[in-house]
C-alpha cells in the first residue's frame, strides 16, 4: 500500500497513467465493453484491469492522479445510450459527480455514439476495464498537464534543502 493513493490504482494502471503524455486518452469501461479486443489496438496494446470496481470508483481513482486537458473542448466523454442519445443513466451521473469533484469545477461529459466510441477507444493510449455491471459505464478522458512553477529547477531543489 502507498499513502495518499487510491488502492484501485495498481502498479500497471499507475505505470500507464504516468507514461501517458498531454493529449493522450484513457478509456474506463464497464464489464460489457469488448475491452480486451479493443485494448489490443491501443498504444499500450494490453488491457488494464480494476476488477470489482464500479465506474464511479474507477473514475475517482484515475482522476485523483490524472489532470484533465484544459486545451480541448471535451476532455471527458461518455458513451451515448443507443436509441436515446440524450439519456443519462445513473452510472454516468455518478461518474459526472466524480469528474466535477476531481476538477473542482463542472466538466460536463460530451456524448459520443457507441460505434464512434469503439473507434476512439482503439486509438486511446490504454483501456481500463472495471467490474461495473451496469451498461453505459464507458468513458474517455484526455490527459492534461501539470505546470511547474517558473523557478529554475536548481532553485527549487535548493529551496527544498533549507
Amino acid at each position: 500500500m502507498l499513502k495518499h493513493l487510491d488502492p484501485l490504482l495498481n502498479a500497471d494502471v499507475l505505470h500507464a497513467l504516468r507514461a501517458m503524455g498531454h493529449g493522450d486518452e484513457v478509456v474506463i469501461c464497464d464489464a460489457n465493453f469488448p475491452a480486451d479486443s479493443v485494448a489490443r489496438a491501443t498504444v499500450l496494446g494490453k488491457l488494464l484491469r480494476m476488477d470489482g470496481a464500479d465506474a464511479a470508483s474507477a473514475v475517482r481513482a484515475v482522476l485523483s492522479v490524472l489532470p484533465l486537458d484544459t486545451f480541448v473542448e471535451a476532455p471527458a466523454m461518455r458513451m451515448e445510450v443507443v436509441g436515446d442519445p440524450r439519456a443519462i443513466p445513473n452510472v454516468q451521473r455518478e461518474a459526472q459527480v466524480e469528474v466535477d469533484s476531481a476538477e473542482g469545477r463542472p466538466v460536463p461529459f460530451a456524448p459520443i455514439e457507441r460505434h464512434a466510441f469503439y473507434a476512439r477507444a482503439r486509438k486511446a493510449y490504454c483501456v481500463i476495464a472495471t467490474g461495473e455491471a451496469r451498461g453505459y459505464g464507458c468513458f474517455v478522458f484526455t490527459k492534461g498537464v501539470i505546470l511547474a512553477p517558473d523557478a529554475p529547477l536548481d532553485a527549487r531543489r535548493a529551496e527544498r534543502g533549507k
